[in-house]
């Protein structure tokens, strides 16, 4: 058996992988589903590599747990399906990685995301208070209650020329309401309307990236938290 550093390989090749999914969805909001398929098929070659065959068949396999749970919330549409593809190609190149001792479940990435996308939600609700602060009307015009009002600050904010984000106004008459069900990551198409609420588009992809990145050196945020209690 060829000795190589299979560990250092799969975490740069799966670094390369995100990344360049990462600028891709930014850029065109677009990944092409040829970046799954190459670099999940290099993972699958990488097994024959590995010391003990079986072993790392069975962490493949473990890890691939994630794949129906990210399926489900793809059709869902609380994100992508290349975001999906994206953690199931993770999952047969990476298994289960770490540089460290933290703690690593088959849904790290996953869980690591999901926090980190907690971020844009604070910077909205700070822009609009700074905003509300300063004098300005964001609410201007809405006949709303001050709960949905408040978690309109949290999800979106008023924009003068939207760009890649997702409206949550509507118009009922004269009046303007708050939208504030969920958005289909692929079937609702981004608000070309000028000086209206939108909730931003920011590609998921980023979130998974830097949940990797985080995997990679600490760990598991949610399982750190829950040790804490």
């Amino acid at each position: 058996m060829i000795d190589v550093p299979l560990n250092e390989i799969r975490i740069i090749l799966s670094l390369a992988m995100l990344s360049i999914a990462t600028a891709s969805d930014i850029k065109n909001r677009e990944i092409s589903d040829i970046i799954w398929i190459v670099f999940g098929a290099i993972g699958a070659i990488l097994v024959a590599f590995s010391a003990d065959i079986g072993e790392e068949m069975l962490n493949v396999g473990i890890s691939l747990i994630v794949a129906p749970i990210v399926l489900i919330i793809w059709r869902v549409g609380l994100f992508g399906g290349a975001d999906a593809f994206a953690l199931i190609a993770l999952a047969v190149l990476a298994p289960n990685m770490t540089m460290f001792e933290g703690t690593i479940t088959p849904f790290t990435a996953l869980t690591n995301a999901v926090v980190l996308s907690i971020a844009p939600m604070l910077v909205n609700v700070t822009r609009n208070t700074i905003l509300i602060a300063s004098g300005r009307k964001i609410f201007d015009g809405f006949e709303e209650t001050t709960s949905r009002k408040i978690a309109a600050m949290f999800i979106g904010y008023r924009a003068a020329n939207p760009k890649f984000g997702f409206s949550i106004e509507r118009s009922r008459g004269k009046q303007k309401k708050l939208n504030l069900s969920l958005q289909h990551a692929e079937n609702t198409a981004f608000c070309d309307r000028k000086d209206t609420w939108i909730t931003p588009g920011v590609p998921y992809m980023i979130f998974i990236t830097a949940g990797f990145v985080l995997q990679l050196i600490y760990g598991d945020i949610l399982f750190s938290v829950f040790k804490i209690f």
